[in-house]
């Protein structure tokens, strides 16, 4: 009789436990597009390229000047001033290279750094959404939606859009 007992209320527990549980989705990327912060951290990575662009052009020049300089002077130059010439384009062909293979990556890293604050911010208003509307859980949906299905009632984007001021036209 205990071992009946015990386990209806083990199976009552439990679905009382599941039938609290809210579970909606949001679009932090859609979000994103909608935020007008988003065109101000997308200008401070268009100055951070033009930056990265003006010292690889200065690199460059550099380099051409440094060739030019050694071509003219070639048949004056002693056998250690050569190698010294030498050296130094060598040298700089190789910061060329590097530069251009981290380039990319720094342009990565700049925005990276300056949307995480907007992302930061999305993240608060999930919260603040959730906890108003009961939701134990948000999934994030999007681009890389990996979900067979979600039900678009549980989806509270437009909630999270609303709590940031920003209106969508749909």
């Amino acid at each position: 009789m205990k071992k009946i007992v015990l386990g209806m209320f083990v199976v009552l527990f439990t679905t009382t436990a599941f039938a609290q549980s809210k579970i909606g989705t949001v679009d932090a990327d859609f979000i994103l597009t909608k935020m007008p912060e988003l065109t101000g951290a997308n200008e401070k990575v268009k100055a951070y390229n033009l930056d990265l662009e003006t010292q690889m052009k200065a690199k460059i020049e550099d380099y051409e000047a440094k060739v030019k300089l050694y071509q003219s002077g070639q048949a004056t130059f002693t056998d250690a001033d050569k190698k010294t010439k030498q050296g130094e384009i060598i040298a700089l062909e190789e910061d060329i290279s590097k530069f251009r293979q981290n380039g990319a990556q720094l342009l990565q890293l700049k925005q990276s750094e300056v949307v995480q604050p907007l992302y930061k911010k999305i993240g608060e208003m999930v919260t603040v959404v959730a906890k108003e509307q009961g939701y134990s859980h948000i999934l994030t949906i999007g681009n890389n939606n990996n979900f067979a299905y979600a039900d678009p009632a549980a989806d509270i984007t437009m909630a999270v859009l609303a709590k940031l001021g920003i209106t969508v036209e749909e």
